[in-house]
């Protein structure tokens, strides 16, 4: 279930798409471990690695949608595949290519031609971009930018500074947010594309003890001209949420890629190491730690693939993807901080060593929650789509396993950010009925009826729907379900047997009772609903046999990938 540089054979791509991920593999192989560990460590820009990129012509294959390039489409299930990829070998080199993705969102929703084969020919020449959107200030809230930009006879010159954004050290395009001087309110916003070699262009620092490169840069009567206004008014406003819906989605995969490579070595160095005359991995506490670390990595990949299958089969009337967004980048970034965390208990002081990948995935690994807007803006959003989702399903054509090589377009006309409530989902009933068999998935049904029944028998009151902290507690809950969901809606794979899903679903039935255990002790919470949480405090169906089987599989990994030195 794992990535593993040296079996990785994606057949089910064309043949560019497979040699450019290989190459990208063999880059970092080739390197080896000690280039990988010193650079982090000296904190050196990786412009081979970029170097690389624009030789193979990587970006501009992955990221030009067919309607900009020759032969070149947007393709999410690739895009995560090279994500995962980046995220393996570390979090900086997946940076770089995330916040292209990013720069890249407001110009490929624009209908400026002229930045539009602008920008395609940039990633031609093997440039990255960046996304010019949060401040200083105000962090990512767009109502407030102080970018501002003053009408003249030739367009505007733009002033103003941003805060937090990537590759603003050398990106050939950085799609800057800011409004108009002479507008009031949403008609006034403005995109536009700007330039970070342009003298106007002002690089104040690195905001980050980084390799990558975060930065503060300024602009001082930048002229912006017709030709580099990529949107305005409302439909800016659009284009930076829905830049975020397209590009933010990658925070899961590089999670995921974090966590393998941190799997591989930690399972690798405990069964090697000696204790009291016997592996580390001899102990219970550590079998059951790693192999809580494996299930919820396998989870995690279960879940997100099946996300890209709603991405790409979306359109004006199936936005489901709009929940799945959020899921990915709040519950499977979490659960890579659970995953780093359980290693991390079984090889101690070893996670600390400078030689090792794993004391830079213990660091990088809590960056990526926090990427979007904290856990708890994902949350709140999630809890928008709970009435419909539990309680008014719909239908929909099946959605089938995308590996075709279409381009996504549809994420590029997303149209108006809006109306997220009236989204409608089908009956996620029906997948855990297809998995009734299975002990845990039927244990877990109970708790997810048993949220239904929370919400109509107890449901929150007028003031605990304007208490955030209580209502997460809630969404919590509510996630799971979710989360449960597309997992078994994935269980088709060829590598996903039923032992792993029984073992997945006993850890949800965990964590639901853990969530339930929480809400009963907010303050907000009620008698009734305190009661009612207590009631879903459940045990997972134990079935030593099978843990056992897991536990093989966690052995497998033992010296089953180690990076050339």
């Amino acid at each position: 279930m794992l990535f593993n540089p040296h079996t990785y054979d994606p057949a089910h791509f064309d043949p560019e798409t497979r040699r450019l991920l290989r190459a990208t593999i063999d880059f970092f192989e080739e390197r080896g471990k000690k280039a990988l560990l010193d650079t982090y460590i000296d904190r050196e820009w990786y412009a081979d690695f970029l170097e690389f990129a624009g030789k193979e012509g990587l970006f501009a294959e992955f990221l030009t949608p067919a309607a900009d390039g020759e032969g070149t489409r947007w393709d999410t299930a690739r895009n995560v595949a090279l994500s995962e990829i980046l995220g393996f070998y570390g979090l900086n080199y997946w940076y770089t290519w995330q916040v292209t993705v990013l720069g890249l969102g407001p110009v490929w929703q624009s209908a400026n031609a002229q930045a539009r084969e602008h920008a395609a020919q940039l990633l031609r020449d093997g440039h990255v971009m960046a996304f010019g959107l949060s401040e200083r200030s105000h962090g990512a809230d767009i109502y407030a930018t102080d970018m501002v930009l003053t009408p003249t006879d030739e367009g505007f010159t733009a002033s103003g500074s941003k805060y937090y954004i990537g590759n603003g050290n050398v990106a050939g395009l950085v799609s800057v947010f800011g409004r108009r001087a002479d507008i009031e309110g949403p008609e006034g916003y403005v995109f536009f594309a700007a330039d970070s070699r342009h003298p106007s262009y002002h690089l104040v620092k690195n905001v980050v003890n980084s390799q990558m490169f975060v930065s503060e840069f300024r602009l001082d009567d930048y002229p912006v001209r017709e030709q580099d206004v990529l949107h305005t008014g409302k439909a800016a406003f659009d284009a930076a949420l829905n830049t975020v819906n397209v590009g933010k989605f990658n925070l899961c995969t590089a999670a995921i890629g974090i966590s393998e490579h941190a799997m591989y070595e930690a399972v690798t160095h405990a069964h090697r190491r000696m204790l009291y005359g016997k592996p580390v991995t001899a102990f219970p506490h550590v079998r059951r730690e790693l192999t809580d670390a494996y299930t919820r990595l396998v989870a995690m990949k279960l879940f997100a693939d099946r996300a890209v299958d709603y991405f790409r089969s979306a359109g004006p009337d199936d936005r489901r993807y709009l929940l799945f967004n959020p899921m990915t980048k709040m519950k499977v970034t979490t659960e890579g901080e659970k995953v780093i965390d359980l290693l991390w208990d079984v090889i101690a002081a070893k996670g600390f060593e400078a030689d090792t990948y794993f004391d830079k995935a213990a660091k990088d690994i809590r960056g990526l929650p926090k990427l979007e807007g904290t856990v708890h803006v994902n949350l709140a959003l999630i809890l928008k789509f709970m009435p419909n989702y539990l309680f008014k399903p719909a239908e929909y054509a099946p959605v089938p396993a995308r590996h075709d090589d279409a381009d996504d377009e549809f994420l590029f006309r997303q149209g108006p950010a809006r109306g997220l409530g009236q989204i409608q989902f089908h009956d996620w009933r029906t997948v855990y009925d297809a998995h009734a068999g299975i002990p845990n998935v039927a244990r877990f049904r109970r708790q997810a009826d048993g949220l239904c029944e929370l919400l109509l028998k107890h449901a929150p009151d007028e003031a605990q729907q304007g208490d955030l902290d209580f209502l997460l507690a809630v969404g919590q809950l509510f996630a799971l379900v979710v989360y449960g969901q597309l997992i078994l809606e994935n269980a088709g794979k060829a590598e996903t047997g039923t032992d792993i899903l029984d073992e997945i679903f006993g850890i949800l039935v965990q964590d639901f009772s853990a969530y339930a255990t929480e809400l009963h002790g907010k303050a907000a919470t009620t008698d009734a609903q305190a009661q009612w949480a207590l009631s879903q405090v459940l045990r997972p169906v134990v079935d030593a046999e099978r843990t056992g089987r897991i536990w093989d599989q966690v052995l497998s990994l033992v010296g089953a990938y180690e990076m050339r030195p």
